[in-house]
């Protein structure tokens, strides 16, 4: 047993890159507790041999001239015979593994093993979507949960599969008139990547499709030239469901910015038009003089 976990250790710190001496301290300190508490009354300590694997229990004992408590003290001459070198109120430490202890702390070792590597995985997937803020997340509905609010009405929280981890769509951040059903995909914009979930120890991650910048990312997608730079979206304002109005400014003068995102015949933005359910959309061309960016609306 105690090579194979040996070896799993070595396995995770390669794949996973996963220390093995946090794992082995791990199993230290959790073995200690769980054998010190259970089944002895002497101080003991567990040890983890980072060469072979063994794991091994020691007791613990003062050295004493008079032994009162055997269970904590040891006697002097008692003492020697394990190391001549021990004087009165040294530890004395001597191994005491009993026969049966190899199959508990195979089991408390996997324990510890599924518990890091758990630890790991929602380390991974959150470090992976915290990259992700403030972009645009695509996702399958999962489930939709109907809750009683103070006030006495009914209001929808929105489970969204995002592949590794679940995206939270609350009241707040829907659009009133949209219809959520399950198993339908949708794209929303990140708010916020939390390290527990809404009901749960798993990260999650709060998303929204009434952000303005929810249009603004759509575009970033579609139109190759705000992507690259060349055309910028200099305002924003959205009425969700109803319409958004963008101000576009373009870096080149051989680029049309209106026409960039309009795309021919309309095909760019008719794209973020049905993603959006339809919700209007006006494309100005920026100016810096209000009286311009009037007229254009």
């Amino acid at each position: 047993m105690s090579a194979e976990v040996l070896l799993a250790l070595e396995e995770l710190e390669k794949e996973k890159g996963i220390d093995k001496e946090v794992i082995i301290s791990a199993i230290e300190a959790a073995l200690n507790a769980s054998y010190g508490k259970s089944e002895t009354e002497t101080n003991t300590r567990v040890e983890f041999n980072r060469e072979t694997g063994e794991i091994k229990v020691y007791a613990q004992k003062e050295v004493v001239e008079v032994v009162e408590n055997d269970t904590a003290e040891l006697s002097l001459e008692e003492a020697r015979e394990i190391d001549p070198e021990f004087e009165i109120g040294d530890l004395a430490e001597f191994e005491i593994t009993p026969k049966n202890f190899g199959r508990l702390a195979a089991q408390k070792a996997t324990q510890i093993i599924i518990q890091k590597l758990r630890e790991e995985e929602r380390t991974r997937v959150y470090d992976q979507f915290r990259a992700k803020e403030k972009d645009v997340v695509t996702g399958t509905i999962q489930r939709i949960e109907i809750r009683d609010t103070k006030e006495g009405k009914k209001e929808r929280i929105i489970h969204v599969d995002l592949g590794q981890i679940e995206g939270i769509l609350l009241p707040a951040e829907q659009v009133e008139t949209e219809q959520y059903r399950v198993y339908d995909r949708i794209k929303a914009y990140v708010l916020e990547v939390k390290d527990k979930g809404f009901k749960s120890k798993e990260p999650c991650v709060m998303i929204s499709r009434s952000h303005p910048n929810l249009v603004k990312r759509l575009f970033e997608l579609e139109v190759p030239e705000i992507h690259d730079g060349t055309v910028e979206i200099m305002n924003i304002a959205r009425e969700p469901d109803s319409r958004t109005k963008i101000s576009v400014y373009s870096k080149d003068e051989n680029v049309e910015p209106v026409g960039a995102c309009v795309g021919q015949k309309g095909m760019r933005v008719q794209v973020i038009v049905d993603e959006l359910r339809g919700e209007r959309i006006d494309i100005i061309k920026w100016s810096p003089y209000a009286d311009d960016l009037i007229a254009s609306s």
